[in-house]
C-alpha cells in the first residue's frame, strides 16, 4: 500500500520542462519597425496584424520566395521597408503611420525566441596542429552557416575548392557551419577563418565580439562571393570596415555572362603571374562605392565593357560602376588582414586555375597579420 502510494506520487509528480536559452542575437529586443528584418515580422502574428490594418493585403501580396520564416530565407536578408516596391499595398500605406503602430507592439519572449532561433551557440572541436608563425602548418576554418541565400552548388563547389587547395599546400583545414566556432577558444587555433558564401545575419552579439577580436588581432579573414551579397545587413563593422563595400546587385538579364577579369599590380602580391587578367563566365556584383576609397588594394577589375551590368531587380537603379568596378581586393583591419573575392556564384568557376590561384594567394597573404600593424607584405 505504501509502495503504491509511492508510485502513484512518483507518477503524479509533474516534469519541468527546461525553458530555452535565449541566446544574445543581435535583434533579439529591437521593437518592431519598418527597419526590421523581414523574417521577425513575418514570425510574428501581432506585427502581420498590424500591417493588415494599416495596408490591408500587403501580407498577401508578399512573393512567396520573400515569405520564407524558417531559415535560409530571403526574408532574413531583407529589412520591411525594402518590401515597398514590390508589394503594392505597402506602396499605398502610410509608411510613418506603420511605423508608428509596429513599434507600439511589445517584444514578447515567444518574439525573442523566435528571431534568435537562427543563431546558435553550438561550439566544434578541432584537433590541429600549432600555428605556422611557430613553424607548423597554415591553420584554415571554413565557416559555412547560411540564414539568408544559400546556393548549395557554389557552397559545394568552394569547399571541394578549399579543400583540394588544403592539400596542394599543405593546411591544416577544418569545416563548420556553426556559429559558435565563433568563440576565442576555437579561433585561437586558426590563422585565417574563410567564410564560404555566408548570407545572412549569423552571429551572436558575443560571436561578432569574438570574431572581430579575431580579425582586429592579426586573424585572416577570406570572403567568397555570396559573403558580401546581401541587400541588407544587421553589423555596419562587417560590410563597412571588414569588406569595406556595399552590395547592390548583380545582372538579371542574362544572370551569367562573360566578362574580362583585369589584374591590377598590387604591393600585396596576390593576383602575381595572373596579369594581365582573364575572362570567365560567371555572376557580377556591383558595389555602392568602390573600396579602393576607403583604402583597399584592389587586385582585380571587372572591364565593363566586355558585360552588360544592368540594373537592379525591383529598383531598377543602373549596377554599372564605370573603369573603376573592383571584383577582388584586399585590406587591413587592425592588425588582420581582409581580402575579398566577389567572384564564385557558378560551380564551374572554382575549378578555374586562375581563379583557384587567386584564392590560393589571397588565403595565404591574409594569414600573415600579427605584427604591430598590417602592412603589404608580399603573399608567399
Amino acid at each position: 500500500m505504501i509502495m503504491a502510494a509511492a508510485v502513484g506520487l512518483a507518477v503524479a509528480a509533474p516534469v519541468q520542462a527546461r525553458a530555452p536559452r535565449l541566446l544574445d542575437c543581435p535583434m533579439r529586443d529591437a521593437a518592431f519597425s519598418l527597419e526590421s528584418p523581414l523574417i521577425d515580422v513575418l514570425l510574428s502574428d501581432a506585427a502581420k496584424a498590424v500591417i493588415d490594418q494599416q495596408a490591408p493585403g500587403a501580407i498577401q501580396q508578399i512573393p512567396s520566395f520573400l515569405s520564407g520564416t524558417r531559415a535560409p530565407t530571403f526574408s532574413a536578408i531583407l529589412k520591411l521597408k525594402n518590401l515597398k516596391d514590390m508589394v503594392p499595398a505597402l506602396k499605398a500605406a502610410d509608411g510613418a503611420a506603420l511605423d508608428r503602430a509596429l513599434q507600439a507592439l511589445p517584444v514578447t519572449r515567444a518574439d525573442q525566441l523566435a528571431r534568435c532561433a537562427r543563431y546558435d551557440d553550438e561550439r566544434p572541436k578541432f584537433k590541429l596542429g600549432q600555428s605556422q608563425t611557430s613553424g607548423g602548418k597554415l591553420r584554415v576554418l571554413v565557416f559555412e552557416k547560411m540564414t539568408g541565400f544559400r546556393d548549395g552548388p557554389s557552397v559545394a563547389a568552394a569547399h571541394a575548392a578549399f579543400e583540394t587547395l588544403a592539400k596542394r599546400n599543405g593546411w591544416a583545414i577544418a569545416f563548420t557551419d556553426k556559429g559558435g566556432a565563433m568563440h576565442r577558444s576555437v579561433l585561437r587555433k586558426f590563422d585565417v577563418v574563410i567564410w564560404n558564401n555566408v548570407s545572412g545575419d549569423v552571429l551572436t552579439l558575443s560571436q561578432r565580439t569574438a570574431f572581430r577580436s579575431f580579425v582586429e588581432n592579426g586573424g585572416g579573414y577570406v570572403g567568397i562571393h555570396g559573403s558580401a551579397g546581401d541587400p541588407e545587413y544587421f553589423w555596419d563593422w562587417y560590410p563597412d570596415t571588414l569588406i569595406g563595400a556595399r552590395f547592390i546587385g548583380h545582372p538579371n538579364d542574362p544572370q551569367f555572362q562573360d566578362a574580362q577579369v583585369v589584374i591590377e599590380p598590387s604591393a600585396t602580391g596576390v593576383g602575381r603571374d595572373l596579369g594581365p587578367g582573364w575572362t570567365m563566365n560567371d555572376e557580377w556584383y556591383s558595389f555602392a562605392k568602390s573600396p579602393r576609397l576607403s583604402g583597399a588594394h584592389i587586385i582585380a577589375t571587372l572591364n565593363e565593357d566586355t558585360y552588360k551590368p544592368g540594373t537592379a531587380l525591383f529598383v531598377g537603379t543602373s549596377l554599372a560602376m564605370g573603369a573603376d568596378h573592383p571584383i577582388a581586393w584586399a585590406r587591413c583591419v587592425g592588425k588582420g588582414r581582409s581580402f575579398y573575392s566577389a567572384i564564385g556564384h557558378r560551380p564551374e568557376v572554382y575549378a578555374d586555375a586562375h581563379h583557384l590561384k587567386l584564392l590560393e594567394q589571397g588565403v595565404a597573404w591574409s594569414a600573415q597579420g600579427g605584427g604591430s600593424a598590417c602592412s603589404g607584405v608580399s603573399a608567399r
